[in-house]
Parts: structure tokens; sequence; C-alpha cells
């Protein structure tokens, strides 16, 4: 495992916010420098999509969802258009069909999965649990 230096009072933060959200302090610099990563060129290097959908306003959106976390939206207006998060994908769904109204969404809760069924199941169901806790 590589190690990473910083002084004392980024130690306590870091330890702090690890806390405060039940993960370790591993997975806060992770959360930290996701955003920060550079975005790739092409296709998904392993594993396939889990296909998803949200239904909002009247629309269908349908998506493919790539662990951890990325949501590739497949159709509809905004096509083509890939997030880092569930969250970020089901905020953008909001501001293009409900302008008017705030995007705060769960996207977690916000995606269903595609299971050729009638019944519910959020993408929340299949959420990655992080082991070094």
């Amino acid at each position: 495992m590589a190690t990473i230096d910083v002084d004392e009072a980024t130690k306590q933060a870091v330890s702090f916010a690890a806390r405060m959200a039940n993960v370790s302090e591993g997975e806060i610099i992770r959360r930290l420098v996701g955003g920060a990563a550079p975005p790739r060129d092409g296709p998904e290097p392993a594993g396939q999509g889990v296909a998803i959908y949200a239904d909002y306003e009247g629309h269908r959106v349908r998506a493919q969802y790539f662990e951890p976390a990325r949501v590739e939206i497949t159709d509809g207006p905004l096509a083509g258009k890939s997030f880092k998060s569930p969250t970020g994908a089901a905020r953008a769904i909001v501001r293009h069909y409900n302008p008017s109204v705030n995007d705060n969404r769960n996207g977690w809760s916000f995606w269903q999965i595609d299971n050729g069924s009638s019944a519910r199941v959020w993408l929340q169901s299949i959420r990655p649990h992080h082991s070094d806790r």
C-alpha cells in the first residue's frame, strides 16, 4: 500500500471526515481526488455496464451503469453524456426536464435497474461497498 505525507492538521481533518462518513481515511482521499482524475479516452476498459433507467416528468431515460459509480446516458436529449456518479446524471436529467426546481437528487435512489420485470429494483441495491473500513 502506498503512503502520502501530510501535515498534522490535514491528517486530523481527513480522520474526522472519515469518522463522520463512516468510511476509511483512504476512501475519503479517493473521494477527494476522484473528481480530479483525467477523463478516460475510449471505451470502458473492463466489465459490461448494467442497464438502468429513470422515469422523470413523464420521460423515461435509459443509461448504463459502470462500477464503481459511472453512468452513461444512452437515449434521449442527453444521450452520449457520461457522469462520474449516478447523482450527477440524475441532477442533469432534472435540470433538463424541469430547470425551475432544485436539482438535488440522490442518484442511487433515482435510477432503477432495467431487469425486464415490473418490480422496482433501485440502483442502490447493487451499490459497491468498500471493504477497507
